[in-house]
């Protein structure tokens, strides 16, 4: 797998380095990484940053809070994910290059328990689904879609989280699934890995 990640961010990285001339000194070039899950984001991210230092901003972060947790609001595709304050905390920030911080919202507490510090750079990653989300509008310079074939998400998700494979089939992967196909998010993507 890690020839695989290698090879994906190798992709995302030259796009990168196509744009990253249109960036303004003091400014940061933001790559957007949504897709599946376990289509690999969070290791394809990581291997970016390495590569070339950029901060990360992880989506699975920005979880729903108790109260956002709505019929209504599981309805809207993309509602679950803390939308609003992604756009609050970290959306502002994203574009600059110097080093933020935000709130990560822990599941097991069901609450913002600790800050994640994004290290100065001039490149940024938002990894995670609903990255692409419109209702964040076109924050990004590099869009990007992950995929991942449906027997090889099981597997991976099973690897992963052995004991949560039934709450992704029953429950995240249809609700991502309707996301995907509501606002045609792979067509959004400059690239699809």
């Amino acid at each position: 797998m890690l020839g695989n990640v290698a090879a994906r961010a190798a992709r995302i990285i030259a796009l990168m380095r196509e744009r990253e001339g249109e960036i303004a000194p003091g400014r940061a070039l933001i790559v957007a990484i949504d897709g599946r899950a376990a289509s690999g984001k969070s290791s394809i991210a990581g291997e970016i940053a390495r590569r070339t230092g950029a901060g990360i901003v992880h989506m699975d972060d920005f979880f729903l809070p108790a109260e956002l947790r709505t019929p209504e609001r599981y309805k809207e595709p993309g509602g679950n994910f803390h939308r609003e304050r992604f756009v609050e905390e970290a959306l502002p920030r994203l574009g600059f290059a110097e080093p933020f911080s935000y709130g990560v919202f822990d599941c097991s507490a069901m609450e913002i328990n600790s800050k994640r510090e994004v290290a100065s750079s001039k490149f940024r990653v938002v990894e995670g689904a609903y990255s692409l989300h419109p209702a964040l509008g076109d924050y990004f310079h590099v869009a990007v879609f992950a995929t991942v074939e449906g027997g090889e998400q099981l597997r991976r998700i099973a690897l992963r989280n052995p004991d949560r494979v039934e709450a992704f089939e029953a429950k995240w992967i249809p609700l991502e699934e309707q996301y995907i196909a509501a606002f045609e998010i792979e067509g959004r993507a400059d690239l699809t890995v």
